[in-house]
């Protein structure tokens, strides 16, 4: 006689290592085997039990799977209970021995006995392969019409997952399901609810068909909501949550795209929205599923603020899973409308505090969808605010989201350099680079703003020097804003104040003093280093009283083990000896264009060829074509910094290309003859330097143009050659017994560059000194170097 199963599990509790677990299991298996072999009928239903547990636990169990089809075979109720049973755990689908119960299961289901045809229903709903959910389908069909609602119940979830089996036969299924919608038993209206839903899923245009049934959908969610205490629906006060929650799922699915079923289903999902009480966890998940409907249909504009303020409700909740679901569904329908939405801002503000890390995302998520012109200031202010407790594994996202939306929705220059140095100076460490490029960019085209700026910077930078709090981002920007316009804090600077803004008298001592002690930060890092060395080499020019005292201080840093600094110093101290040179190589950068560097962002190589512009000879405005694009890209300009010429820009670049002023003789020719001298000519320009020009750069002239527009345009009109081309040294200026020759040349694979070598000669009489040929703004010459040390964008 074998041991009962509550012996089993005793011995296996009382186990005190795995050891002693597998020698139980291993005893009870072998006693099993023996028992199977003996065909020993008096307790194997027992034995199958046993069975069941021992694979439970994780331990082989194949020997023992054709018992239960014995057991499924007996005539007996219990013993077709611990069957079936044993068949749904032992056994699935992909098992071969499965085909050997689909004739015991046919049987079953056309037996008088209600609780052997659930069994067998429940078995099939749960382990069915294809080919038996093909084979029985029409015994489920038929049991969908029995006239025991026990049974309908069944068939009905059986018919789920005989259709995902076999969709081909939703046509013979559909119209069953929705008769089982007059169904008064509450275990009939779920399973058919299930089933429809299931039906649509498969086969969408099955819901063109059972929008006919919103009318008596509505009929039984409204009995539901006015029907008594009922003890066997209710649960926590609400009668039957479960049906309530599937009718209204298979209302959204209904009217979904539909005006006139919406329209039907309007008044009773208003019903549902107020007479719903959220106390109980019950409540709030049909709330959940009566605003999931109501934003997903087409439903009226009170009735989704109706919604709103429910998910409004909770926010409020102490439940955080209550809380995480409501911020989610806000999150999903803050596109639908706004306004209502916009009403629990401070709510959904304040969940950006929680303890919970999940709700915190989600707010802040949120947060970022519901900022716009007219909140922005109060919505960042209390982003800031928290930015100061927030945890450390939660201040990347914030500070990026925070970064994103002032440079998204500031409502002017002041204020937008105010909030990003605010992050800067809580949350500095996880501050983009992209964000104080795009600061720069913005304040270097603010003229009115550069004095505040600076004066903003120095207060910063001090500050959180005094607390060694120095950041990368803080250092970089405040010593580029302090290098370009650090003279503006002194002299009489405080007459330019801003509205509200304290003086803030400052020497150049001071502004030296800070820089100085800043570069020797250990925490700034490399890069900081580099900034602040050329922050003080810019203030060197314009500090002449601290140029000994700068020079002393770049020096220090010769020796430096960090290659790049360095470098830098030793390029900055060869400079204090280039004399009246040095003016003009740390002179102020040129305001760099917004549109285009936000255009080239995310392609710092593209060109703006089509940028316009002019040439001022002599205070008179020449036009130049679009094509002087093509001109840019002779001269290897680099447009990453979004920077593009303008009317003054243009003749300043070609005064320095030229080394001096445009001389009244050549002005007088006008902006035409100002070019053909930078080509090579002098005075009519002759038919050979065009084309040369082109075939340098694979183009083709076919004509020599009257017009400055035709040079510029045959300069790149055709793609480069495959081959690398050779030509000849062209004069580039040649004026006063100064003159000016290019060697022009292209590196092997690199048909996009062009190498230019200028010599220079004077065949004068008189000696010239201080000759300098200087590099305009994005010219790739000779002082790249240089220009890239002065923050010179090339």
């Amino acid at each position: 006689m074998s041991s009962r199963l509550r012996e089993l599990i005793r011995n296996v509790r009382q186990a005190k290592t795995a050891a002693e677990e597998r020698n139980v299991i291993a005893k009870e298996s072998a006693a099993l085997r023996n028992a199977f072999k003996d065909q020993d009928v008096t307790y194997r239903h027992r034995n199958v039990s046993k069975l069941m547990y021992i694979h439970m636990l994780g331990y082989p169990t194949h020997f023992g799977q054709m018992e239960t089809l014995k057991l499924i075979a007996a005539s007996g109720f219990p013993e077709k209970r611990i069957g079936y049973l044993g068949l749904m755990i032992l056994l699935d689908e992909r098992q071969e021995v499965l085909m050997l119960v689909t004739n015991s299961l046919k049987n079953d289901l056309n037996t008088r006995n209600q609780y052997i045809v659930g069994l067998a229903l429940c078995a099939l709903g749960n382990i069915c392969s294809n080919e038996m959910a093909r084979d029985l389908a029409p015994e489920v069909e038929k049991l969908l019409a029995s006239t025991n609602s026990y049974v309908r119940k069944k068939a009905a979830l059986c018919a789920t997952r005989v259709l995902r089996k076999v969709p081909e036969a939703i046509e013979t299924f559909a119209d069953k399901a929705a008769g089982l919608l007059t169904d008064r038993h509450h275990g009939v209206l779920l399973s058919g609810t299930t089933l429809m839903l299931e039906i649509c899923e498969i086969e969408p245009k099955t819901i063109e068909q059972y929008r006919r049934q919103v009318p008596m959908l509505c009929k039984i969610l409204r009995s539901l909501l006015m029907s008594g205490f009922a003890p066997e629906h209710d649960v926590g006060g609400i009668t039957d949550p479960f049906l309530q929650v599937k009718v209204l799922r298979l209302l959204r699915v209904l009217g979904k795209g539909h005006a006139d079923a919406s329209d039907q289903m309007s008044d009773i999902l208003a019903q549902v929205a107020t007479n719903t009480e959220g106390a109980r966890n019950a409540g709030n998940a049909i709330l959940y599923e009566c605003v999931q409907t109501i934003m997903g249909v087409e439903s009226v504009g009170g009735l989704r603020t109706l919604a709103i303020n429910i998910l409004g409700r909770f926010l409020a909740n102490r439940d955080n899973n209550i809380r995480y679901v409501a911020l989610n569904t806000l999150a999903k329908v803050v596109g639908v409308d706004t306004q209502a939405v916009q009403r629990h801002r401070t709510t959904v503000v304040e969940c950006v505090k929680d303890a919970d890390v999940s709700i915190r995302r989600r707010a802040l998520e949120l947060v970022y969808a519901l900022v716009n012109e007219g909140n922005i200031k109060t919505l960042t202010k209390e982003l800031l605010d928290y930015l100061k407790v927030s945890d450390l594994e939660f201040k990347p996202d914030l500070t990026s989201k925070i970064c994103m939306l002032v440079q998204r929705f500031a409502p002017d220059k002041q204020w937008h350099l105010d909030s990003l140095l605010q992050v800067m100076q809580q949350a500095g460490a996880y501050v983009k680079e992209e964000v104080c490029r795009a600061l720069i960019v913005l304040i270097s085209n603010a003229p009115e703003l550069h004095g505040y700026t600076a004066r903003s910077m120095y207060r910063a930078l001090k500050d959180s020097a005094d607390q060694a709090e120095l950041t990368l981002s803080l250092v970089t920007s405040t010593c580029w804003f302090l290098g370009e316009y650090g003279e503006l804090l002194l002299g009489k600077a405080d007459a330019l104040l801003q509205d509200g803004e304290q003086a803030l008298p400052v020497s150049s001592q001071e502004l030296v003093t800070l820089l100085e002690s800043v570069l020797s930060k250990v925490t700034i890092g490399p890069v900081g280093r580099e900034y602040a060395l050329t922050a003080l080499m810019k203030l060197s020019t314009r500090l002449p009283d601290h140029s000994e005292h700068i020079q002393g201080i770049v020096e220090q840093y010769t020796g430096s083990s960090i290659l790049e600094v360095q470098a830098r110093s030793c390029e900055y101290s060869h400079m204090f000896k280039l004399g009246g040179m040095r003016a003009a190589l740390l002179e102020h950068i040129p305001p760099l264009d917004e549109s285009t560097y936000s255009r080239n962002l995310g392609n710092p190589q593209v060109i703006d060829g089509a940028a316009a512009a002019q040439v001022v000879a002599n205070g008179d405005i020449a036009d130049a074509p679009a094509s002087a694009g093509n001109l840019a890209d002779l001269l290897s300009l680099d447009d990453s910094a979004g920077a593009s010429a303008s009317a003054s820009s243009a003749v300043t670049a070609l005064q320095d290309l030229l080394s001096g002023d445009l001389s009244s003789d050549v002005a007088a020719a006008g902006g035409k003859q100002a070019i053909a001298d930078l080509l090579g000519g002098m005075g009519q320009m002759p038919a050979s330097n065009p084309t040369n020009l082109a075939d340098l750069l694979g183009g083709s002239a076919t004509s020599t143009s009257e017009t400055t527009g035709g040079v510029f345009a045959d300069l790149l009109s055709q793609p480069p050659p495959s081959s690398i081309p050779q030509f000849e040294p062209i004069t580039a200026f040649e004026k006063d017994g100064i003159r000016v020759v290019f060697k022009l040349s292209k590196p092997a694979g690199q048909e996009s560059v062009t190498d230019i070598e200028a010599s220079y000669s004077n065949s004068s009489s008189e000696a010239i000194t201080d000759f300098s040929l200087q590099v305009i703004k994005q010219l790739q010459i000779c002082y790249t170097v240089l220009c890239r040390r002065c923050w010179t964008l090339v």
